[in-house]
């Protein structure tokens, strides 16, 4: 069974001793992807005060950057977004975001019909409103 390591340039660098994606046989799974730019590890739209607490962030404009961030993975692996086969979706506010992020899940996975779960968390590693832990098929 083949197994592979892989990792990228094209998404934000991991923030600890985990790689983007591990293939085993023809699954293939990701880490938590979170949506920091890979160019300068920007959140968009965050803003933060002095002590670093946000102000205020745009949970459409994370969630396009972490699916971009997901696809570029996928793309490194050798894996495509059609492949996509089970999300888990974490978000650190589901009451303020569930429609924003389901109305551009829809748009992005109407024909990708993979499994999803939808959970909320108290927060995430860096002052991220979303990120995505996904398997997905590879050939």
């Amino acid at each position: 069974m083949e197994e592979k390591i892989i990792t990228t340039d094209s998404a934000a660098k991991p923030l600890g001793a985990y790689p983007h994606a591990r293939r085993v046989g023809n699954l293939l799974f990701l880490s938590g992807i979170g949506s920091r730019s890979a160019i300068d590890n920007a959140i968009p739209g965050l803003e933060l005060d002095a002590d670093g607490n946000i102000i205020k962030y745009d949970i459409e404009a994370e969630t396009l950057q972490v699916f971009a961030n997901v696809k570029a993975v996928l793309e490194a692996s050798g894996s495509s977004w059609d492949k996509i086969v089970d999300v888990t979706v974490f978000l650190t506010n589901m009451k303020k975001d569930f429609t924003v992020y389901n109305k551009i899940y829809g748009e992005h996975f109407a024909n990708v019909q993979a499994c999803r779960t939808t959970v909320e968390v108290k927060c995430l590693p860096t002052p991220i409103a979303i990120e995505l832990k996904v398997i997905a098929t590879i050939d």
